[in-house]
This record gives C-alpha cells, sequence and structure tokens, in this order.
C-alpha cells in the first residue's frame, strides 16, 4: 500500500484552531459558571454540580462529639429507671449551640426477657426507650432531637449522642420594598 491509495483531503481549516476553538468555548463555560455561582453558598453549589452530573446528593452525616445517657432500664420496661433532671440539664446546656443535633439511640440487652411484653418484639421496646427519653428532652429543642433504634444486642439503655452538624442553613436576607407612591 502506498501514499497514493489513500484519499486527498479536502482543504480546510488547520487543525490548531479547532483545538484554540475547543479551549475558547471551555474558558466561556467556565466563566459562565462562575458568574452563575456567585450568589450560591459552596453546600448549593456543590449540589447542584452533583446533581448535574447525576451523582447522588447525600446530606453529610453528623459528627459525634459527646454523649449521656439513661442506664439500667427494667428487662422488658420502657419506663425510665431515674429521674431525667440531669440528662434534660445536660441536653439544655448542649442545645444552646444551634450547631449541635441530639440523637436518642434506644436498645435492649437482647435477653428474651427484654422484649416488648405486647408484641414480644425487642426493636419495639428499644424504640419505646428511645421515644420516652425523647419526650423528657422535647422541651429542649424538639426540631433538633432524632430517635433511633438499635437492634444489636447491648445494654437497655437510651443513650443520647451530640453531634456537630455544620452551620445553620443561612436564610436570605428579606429585601426592603419601597413605600407606594400615590398620585396626586
Amino acid at each position: 500500500m502506498t501514499t497514493s491509495d489513500y484519499p486527498e483531503t479536502p482543504p480546510g481549516k488547520p487543525l490548531w484552531l479547532m483545538t484554540l476553538a475547543d479551549l475558547a468555548l471551555l474558558l466561556v463555560g467556565f466563566l459562565v459558571l462562575v458568574q452563575a455561582s456567585q450568589h450560591l453558598g459552596a453546600r448549593d453549589l456543590a449540589k447542584g454540580i452533583r446533581k448535574g452530573f447525576g451523582a447522588p446528593v447525600a446530606e453529610p452525616t453528623p459528627m459525634p462529639v459527646a454523649a449521656a445517657g439513661m442506664l439500667d432500664f427494667a428487662p422488658g420496661s420502657a419506663i425510665m429507671p431515674t429521674s431525667p433532671g440531669a440528662l434534660v440539664a445536660w441536653a439544655r446546656e448542649a442545645g444552646r449551640d444551634p450547631r449541635m443535633m441530639l440523637t436518642v439511640t434506644g436498645s435492649t440487652d437482647g435477653t428474651p426477657a427484654d422484649v416488648d411484653p405486647t408484641t414480644g418484639s425487642a426493636a419495639i421496646l428499644a424504640a419505646d426507650r428511645a421515644r420516652t427519653v425523647a419526650a423528657a428532652l422535647s422541651a429542649v429543642a424538639p426540631s433538633r432531637v432524632t430517635i433511633v433504634t438499635t437492634t444489636k444486642p447491648g445494654r437497655r439503655a437510651a443513650i443520647v449522642s451530640l453531634a456537630f452538624v455544620g452551620e445553620p442553613q443561612k436564610t436570605a436576607p428579606m429585601q426592603k420594598i419601597a413605600p407606594m407612591r400615590t398620585m396626586p
């Protein structure tokens, strides 16, 4: 096979010009992205980019920093064994910081005696223990208390963990509307 076997290339633009055009379009696209994202926060911009590329948008998991709890429930019971005063005081102090979230995790010890008396379910008893403690904490900050149950055998308890969830979402400042003028 020789070079005469190949067809002649038609006259056209040089190859470097196409590369330059691609580079210019990428630069314009980047500048449009920078301009459009000027009014977005870093989290909103990251969410938008992830959504645009079809990646799952996952909320960050809270980072636990402290824990307290109500321990030694009676087997098969969700009634608190002691007064929750100290736990509520601890949660009230922790709840002052708007960046913190309280998570109440109920658990059972895994024995046949430590189940819900009505249903025979350890998971329901663990949820009842968590709800009982969460109800005691509801006066602290009800919007920042979540309930979790565990099915792993552990201790007859309801553990309250304090987790750092980050800065609270900032709301856009309200714009002032100029008063209407009436025409005479």
